[in-house]
C-alpha cells in the first residue's frame, strides 16, 4: 500500500481560509449588484393592478 504523509502548515491553512472568505465576499457583492435585475425578472411575471385610479 502507498502511504502518503501530508502536512498543512499554518500559512497554508491561512491561505485556504482567505480564499474561502474572498469567494464568499465576491459572491455577496455579485448578488448585491444583480439583485435588482433578479427582482425585475420576477416582477414582470406578476400581473399589475388594474383597479387603481390614476
Amino acid at each position: 500500500m502507498l502511504t502518503i504523509l501530508s502536512y498543512i502548515d499554518p500559512g497554508t491553512g491561512s491561505l485556504v481560509l482567505q480564499m474561502i472568505a474572498g469567494g464568499v465576499a465576491a459572491a455577496a457583492v455579485t448578488a448585491k449588484l444583480y439583485w435588482r435585475r433578479v427582482r425585475r425578472v420576477f416582477r414582470l411575471n406578476r400581473p399589475e393592478d388594474e383597479g387603481t385610479p390614476s
